[in-house]
């Protein structure tokens, strides 16, 4: 079998250096053409060195000439710049396009790629939130391209493998409910920044585990799911479920529903993402089913946790509404990492952006980046 050439955007984060564990695991498969990183250059060349990339990305250009030095007497090409990023990735020679980036930097290589017929493995939902109609209009669900890496929404697709979308009655999209769930509004108005970087089951970077304590995580999965799967939010329930072993649910038209389970563990929908429609096999934790298991739910609490309603607002709200609601919280929450702010003024400058932050021009990539730009600017202000 030809080996798969990857494009690994943002392989020193967490899903990325999962993502080369399993591109190791499985290297008779897959084969590196691509890493990329924002600033962690030492990481990269690290990466670089073992597996051989024809091209690594540092996308801050002031560690380009460290970067460079690093792999110095290697043929290894070495770029600099978030603008490289698309190039890469869209290159003649790639199969798929690992997109790990954070935040809204991962739009634009997620769409030039779909636009290039590339596969896409996404571990950045931010592309579907800010830019789901546009990418949507591409159709790469149909033809299979667009794979989603989040667990939640791996979930869903698994357990819609061979089902008809007009059948689905409504998704369940679970969620952990991060470290605050018992919290009350006083103690949520006290948070410090460390205690909201211990998420109790998941291992993930600071921004996703702070979005994943205020639950504004669980509002942008919503809207991805909807993009992904083309349906109304109101279709699409969220439920606390502290456990995190059944990852998402979907109940059909009959009443009954399917579910996918197993421990917490982000390289499973990595595997499945960069395997799929197969399977190939991973060493990882299984479920014991002869040990007794708990597993609890609970209804969302819109009130102690108003990102979440903020992001479902957001789509009814149409046009730019999620970009403002994305750049806004980026903003919020590297403030409140920053200790300039609160831990609930993230979802007061959320809030705020959302009234205030005003576009009615025509969606495209650039329009979508002038709002963020604007929506980041006014978010700074506040």
């Amino acid at each position: 079998m030809k080996k798969e050439k990857v494009a690994l955007l943002g392989s020193t984060g967490s899903i990325g250096t999962q993502a080369l564990d399993i591109i190791e695991f499985h290297a008779e498969r897959f084969e590196v053409f691509a890493l990329s990183a924002h600033s962690n250059w030492k990481l990269l060349a690290q990466q670089a060195r073992k597996f051989r990339p024809e091209y690594v990305v540092i996308t801050l250009d002031e560690h380009y000439k460290e970067l460079k030095e690093a792999l110095s007497g290697s043929d290894i090409k070495v770029m600099s710049g978030a603008h490289q990023l698309p190039v890469v990735a869209t290159h003649p020679v790639v199969d798929v396009v690992l997109n790990s980036l954070v935040g809204f930097a991962g739009f634009e290589s997620t769409y030039e790629s779909l636009l290039a017929g590339k596969k896409v493995a996404l571990a950045n939902k931010e592309s579907l939130v800010v830019g789901g109609s546009l990418i949507s209009e591409i159709d790469p669900i149909v033809k299979g391209k667009l794979i989603p890496v989040d667990s939640e929404h791996s979930a869903m697709l698994q357990s819609l493998v061979g089902e008809e979308s007009e059948n689905i009655e409504k998704i369940v999209i679970t969620a952990s409910g991060g470290p605050f769930r018992s919290f009350s509004k006083e103690q949520l108005s006290n948070v410090s920044v460390e205690q909201a970087l211990k998420h109790p089951n998941w291992d993930m970077g600071a921004k996703i585990t702070i979005d994943s304590s205020t639950m504004m995580n669980k509002g942008l999965e919503i809207i991805e799911a909807k993009w992904l799967f083309d349906l109304p939010v109101e279709k699409i329930e969220p439920v606390i479920h502290p456990q995190s072993i059944i990852h998402s649910m979907v109940t059909f038209v009959d009443g009954s529903t399917k579910a996918q389970l197993g421990p917490p563990n982000m390289k499973v929908p990595i595997i499945y993402a960069l395997s799929y429609p197969g399977r190939m096999d991973l060493q990882v934790e299984r479920m014991d089913w002869s040990q007794k298991q708990q597993m609890d739910f609970h209804p969302v609490d819109f009130d102690r946790f108003p990102c979440i309603k903020l992001a479902i607002d957001s789509v009814k709200m149409g046009g730019a509404a999620p970009a403002v609601l994305n750049a806004s919280n980026e903003v919020a929450v590297d403030r409140f990492l920053n200790k300039e702010i609160g831990y609930i003024d993230i979802a007061k400058i959320v809030e705020n952006s959302l009234k205030h932050v005003e576009f009615n021009s025509a969606l495209s990539v650039e329009t979508l980046k002038e709002i963020d730009k604007e929506a980041r600017e006014y978010a700074s202000a506040l």
